[in-house]
Formats: C-alpha cells, sequence, structure tokens
C-alpha cells in the first residue's frame, strides 16, 4: 500500500521555510564565531600532570592580555589554548604561568596570521561554491535520458535548492552555539558541511533515480500515460526504507562521536548530525514535492 506523501506538500514547504528563516536570522543576528583558522591566532597544546578546572587556568592568564581564550580538553588531562595571535615571548609567559598551576609537557604551539586566515574564509566560499555547481553537472548529466515531463537540469537545480537547505540549517545552528556555547566555525566544521553535501547529494540521487526508472518503464514511448505526481510518490514509498535505515545506522555512529568522542570531536559530529537529519527530510519531502511543483507550475504557465 502506497503513503500518499506529497498530499502534504504544503506542510513540508511551511515547515521548511520556517527552518530556513530562523536558520538565515541566527546567521543576520549572531553571526558565526569564526575560529583561528579563518581570523588567525596561536594555538597552545598542553599535558598537565594533574589537570586543572578551566575557570583556574583563566584566572592564572588573565594579566597576559591575550584576549578571549578558548580552552578545549585533549584527552584525559591535556587542554587546546586558542587565542589571539602572540609572539615568543608572550608564549613563554604562558608556559610559565602554566607551570606555577601544575607541571606541564609542551606539545605543541603554532600560530596562522590575519593574511592566511582571510585566504582560508575566501577559499571555503570558493570551494562550497564550486562543489554546489559540480553537483549540479553531475545530477544534469545523470538525468539526460530523462527529458520528460522536465528536463534532467532541473532536477539538478532542485537538487541545489534541497542542498542549500541541508548546509543553511547546520550553519544558523552553529551562529546560535557560538553565542551561547561559544562554538567556533573552523576548518573542521566546513569538512562536516562538505561531507553533508556529498552525503546527502546520495540521498537524492536515489530518489530521483527511481522516478527516473518509473518514468522510463511506465512511459516507454515518452507519451503522457501517467500521472507525474504519482510516479513520484511511488518513487518516494519504494525508497523511504532504505532512506531512512541508511541516516539511522550513520546517526548511530555520530551519537557515539558525540557522546564518547571527546571534545574535539564534538561539535564536528554534531554538525554531522544535524545535516545528516535535514538531509534526509529534505530528500524525501522537500526535493521531491519540488518536482510536482515545478511541474504544476510551467503547466499553469503554459
Amino acid at each position: 500500500m502506497n503513503v500518499s506523501f506529497l498530499k502534504y506538500s504544503k506542510i513540508y514547504y511551511i515547515f521548511s521555510i520556517l527552518l530556513a528563516l530562523a536558520a538565515i536570522s541566527c546567521l543576520i543576528f549572531f553571526g558565526l564565531k569564526f575560529g583561528i583558522d579563518f581570523l588567525g591566532g596561536s594555538i597552545l597544546e598542553v599535558n598537565f600532570e594533574q589537570r586543572p578546572e578551566n575557570p583556574v587556568i583563566q584566572e592564572k592568564l588573565k594579566d597576559l592580555n591575550l584576549g578571549e581564550i578558548t580552552i578545549q580538553p585533549s584527552g584525559e588531562k591535556g587542554i587546546i589554548l586558542r587565542m589571539k595571535e602572540i609572539n615568543e615571548e608572550t608564549h613563554q609567559k604562558i608556559i610559565s604561568k602554566l607551570n606555577e598551576i601544575s607541571e606541564i609537557k609542551e606539545k605543541r604551539f603554532e600560530s596562522i596570521g590575519p593574511v592566511i586566515g582571510k585566504e582560508l574564509r575566501q577559499k571555503t566560499i570558493i570551494l562550497i561554491i564550486v562543489s554546489l555547481i559540480a553537483l549540479l553537472f553531475y545530477i544534469a548529466i545523470a538525468f539526460k535520458k530523462v527529458s520528460r515531463p522536465l528536463s534532467s537540469w532541473q532536477y539538478g537545480i532542485i537538487s541545489i535548492v534541497a542542498l542549500t537547505f541541508d548546509v543553511l540549517i547546520p550553519i544558523g545552528i552553529f551562529a546560535l552555539l557560538g553565542k551561547f556555547y561559544n562554538a567556533q566555525f573552523n576548518i573542521p566544521i566546513v569538512t562536516a558541511l562538505l561531507t553533508i553535501l556529498g552525503y546527502t547529494i546520495n540521498d537524492k540521487v536515489i530518489v530521483f533515480d527511481r522516478v527516473r526508472e518509473n518514468l522510463l518503464r511506465l512511459q516507454p514511448t515518452h507519451r503522457p500515460l501517467y500521472d507525474f505526481k504519482e510516479v513520484v510518490n511511488l518513487s518516494l514509498n519504494q525508497t523511504l526504507i532504505r532512506s531512512l535505515s541508511t541516516g539511522s545506522c550513520s546517526l548511530l555512529v555520530l551519537f557515539s562521536l558525540f557522546f564518547f568522542g571527546g571534545e574535539t570531536l564534538k561539535y564536528f559530529s554534531l554538525t554531522l548530525i544535524v545535516g545528516i537529519i535535514i538531509g534526509t527530510y529534505s530528500s524525501l519531502f522537500l526535493a521531491s514535492p519540488l518536482l510536482v511543483s515545478w511541474l504544476k507550475r510551467r503547466e499553469k504557465k503554459d
């Protein structure tokens, strides 16, 4: 028995628009809290004999004029300090101050200048745009055998719209986390966003591919002997369980990373969790209804 998913298209659209507006509002009012990867700064990683609480470290370093310091646990006894760019003299003063709390062993110290940070920001934006364009061409080529009722490039455009939604929501959540939990938007988060693009385009291709198969099977002579909406709905029913089971298995691993993977992987795994949930939703309940809505709009114009 096929469930009529597409009769709730208006609900999907309203929910999606509200989510997108909420994400955009967070970006406008809160903005992203960029890490030193993008702004420039210094990273110092040390291991303590006995790791103190973060407030103790903050209190000890407050007189060094380091600006806003982010303290991230690393392993059982280590911490990673992220701060504005500092010189070697200040670096040694930090080591001295930390040694007063407990004996430490320095693991790494590195600085990223603001010019390099700006260049990384620009390259990240270019990388995401190029990825979206490449995916558009991939979909258009993959679906070139399907010319009716929608052309292959229209499948590609709808995929890009849905992919933009998939990335926008995690970014909006990160703006919220940056405001209230000091979460930094850095290179690992960009890596997670690109992973989301690859994961969710696979979901969309599977749904669209089933639509293509059903179109070719039901319309071998390319005559309009079928209801396109029913074909899309049939394809959704055929791929629903597969999409949900794949997403669920991926989420089990990511939730394990989030709760047990340590502070370093916390926001990386959270980004992937949100992205996979949103991506699965958009593949099933946003991209597919958009196919039908585009055809209806074109028919009204004709």
